[in-house]
């Protein structure tokens, strides 16, 4: 019998690609679940920015940066989490970054069974301008301010994430108001419901997870302003539930989070609408609701009508 090291030997000169050091420890730090364990074994580098430490550890691997730019990154998107959430949600979060092939930001992932989490795949030759650009490490940060929701709900998880990233990313400084309002105006169609679709919680595409949930958060953003006179939105309710410890280490009912962001914001809005969307296929009229918000289209770009009827609106959703 030909002994298992020999054995070993001649599957890593056949097979080399999927045998290689990095091919390995890029392998040992992804899959469905966050390693924890694996994480707590690499010397972690701690970041803190308001309300919250950021634990960043490096999968082994190289990266044509310096962990030195990477860090500042990770630091910046999290600073704009925490201008839209008045501190950053978690006291701790631990942050994998796991080097993989190309440029750019790969894909990410929030966990928080065992402690608010989140990996990143990093392209080994990203350039400080792919770091600039990316949107993931907010987004992913974005969904340590809420509970693990079930399947039927990740709507709920994706669709605010979306929303908010965007959102914070104004408010932080990073992007223009006239760029996310550009991106809505040309994605949110995404999430209006096709043919045989059926509510929020029923219809499990793509477009319905993700634009659809952010549509459900534009409504209630501007219905939230409508009913207080423009004191508060969103912004105030997601606060209200990260206030009283809704986040991703947290198991809550649905209703359980709108009912606490309703109370935060003074207005069961969120409730109503959740009702309204999970299982009817609701379908608001965009192109008013922009004309309305005084957002004028012209190709990729857009113009502002301040004098349209929700401009005040508009303006005090990406206000810091």
């Amino acid at each position: 019998m030909m002994r298992a090291t020999t054995l070993s030997a001649l599957i890593l000169m056949a097979f080399p690609r999927f045998f290689s050091p990095s091919a390995c420890a890029e392998d040992f730090y992804t899959g469905r679940t966050m390693p924890y364990a694996a994480f707590d074994r690499l010397t972690a580098t701690p970041v803190t920015v308001a309300g919250g430490t950021l634990n960043i550890g490096f999968a082994p691997g190289s990266f044509t940066l310096p962990h030195e730019r990477i860090l500042a990154w990770l630091t910046k998107s999290a600073e704009a989490v925490a201008t839209y959430y008045g501190r950053f949600p978690v006291p701790e979060a631990r942050i994998l970054i796991v080097p993989t092939a190309g440029a750019g930001v790969r894909g990410g992932q929030a966990f928080g069974y065992r402690g608010p989490a989140i990996r990143l795949m990093v392209g080994r030759d990203s350039t400080e301008a792919d770091l600039k650009d990316d949107w993931k490490a907010v987004h992913e940060m974005v969904h340590l301010a809420l509970p693990d929701v079930p399947e039927d709900n990740l709507w709920l998880a994706e669709g605010l994430a979306v929303y908010v990233e965007s959102i914070a990313r104004v408010q932080a400084g990073d992007l223009t108001a006239e760029k996310i309002w550009s991106d809505f105006v040309g994605q949110m169609p995404r999430g209006l419901p096709e043919s045989g679709d059926s509510g929020l919680d029923e219809t499990h595409t793509w477009g319905r997870i993700y634009w659809g949930g952010a549509i459900f958060y534009l409504l209630a953003d501007i219905e939230y302003r409508k009913r207080s006179g423009n004191k508060t939105g969103l912004q105030q309710a997601m606060r209200g539930v990260v206030a009283a410890g809704g986040t991703h280490d947290q198991d809550w009912p649905v209703r359980k989070i709108l009912a606490t962001a309703d109370t935060a914001a003074g207005f069961p809005v969120m409730t109503e609408l959740y009702e309204k969307m999970r299982a009817t296929p609701m379908d608001p009229d965009l192109a008013l609701l922009w004309r309305q918000l005084g957002i004028n289209a012209a190709g990729s770009h857009v113009t502002f009508d301040d004098s349209a009827p929700l401009a005040a609106i508009r303006r005090a959703i990406t206000a810091r």
